[in-house]
C-alpha cells in the first residue's frame, strides 16, 4: 500500500511539472500568428526557405514567410510573406534570400527602395534576387582570383 501511495505522488509530481514546462512554453514562445498584410515574392531557388523563417529590414524582424509554392507553368517559387501592420513597403523593393549563418536557417531580406508608393496587401514584390548558396560565392571567389576568364593561357 505504501508503495503504491507513494508511486501515485511521484506521478502527481511528474504531471505538475510536465504542465508548468507547457505554460512556460505556450506563455514565452512566440508561435502565435502575426497579424499583418500578405506580400508575395517569385525566386528560381529559395536555398530551402521554410515557413515561419523571418522577414528583415535592416536586420529587424518585420515578418514572416507563411508559404512556399510552386507555380505550375514558369515552375518559380512563390513565397508568401506576412508583414507586420504598420511597417509600410515600398514599391521598389528588393527581396533577396539570406542566410542566418552557417548553421541558421534562410531569412527574407528585403531592400526598400527609395520610391513614394507603397505596395498593397497582396501585392507582388516584383525585383528579388535568389538565394546564392556558400559553394556558389566560394566557386565565384575561386573563379575571380585565378583569372577565370574562360581562356587558357599559352
Amino acid at each position: 500500500m505504501r508503495r503504491n501511495l507513494a508511486e501515485t505522488v511521484m506521478g502527481g509530481v511528474v504531471l505538475l511539472v510536465a504542465a508548468w514546462f507547457l505554460y512556460v512554453f505556450t506563455t514565452t514562445a512566440q508561435v502565435k500568428t502575426k497579424a499583418g498584410y500578405e506580400l508575395t515574392a517569385k525566386f528560381t531557388d529559395t536555398g530551402g526557405l521554410q515557413p515561419g523563417s523571418d522577414v528583415r529590414i535592416s536586420g529587424i524582424a518585420v515578418g514572416s514567410v507563411t508559404a512556399n509554392r510552386l507555380d505550375p507553368k514558369t515552375y518559380e517559387a512563390i513565397v508568401s510573406l506576412s508583414i507586420r501592420p504598420g511597417v509600410n513597403v515600398p514599391k521598389d523593393t528588393v527581396a533577396t534570400i539570406a542566410s542566418a549563418g552557417l548553421i541558421g536557417g534562410n531569412y527574407i531580406r528585403l531592400k526598400p527602395g527609395r520610391s513614394k508608393e507603397i505596395l498593397a496587401a497582396g501585392a507582388p514584390i516584383t525585383k528579388s534576387e535568389d538565394f546564392r548558396s556558400l559553394e556558389r560565392q566560394v566557386g565565384e571567389i575561386i573563379f575571380l582570383a585565378t583569372g577565370g576568364n574562360g581562356k587558357k593561357d599559352k
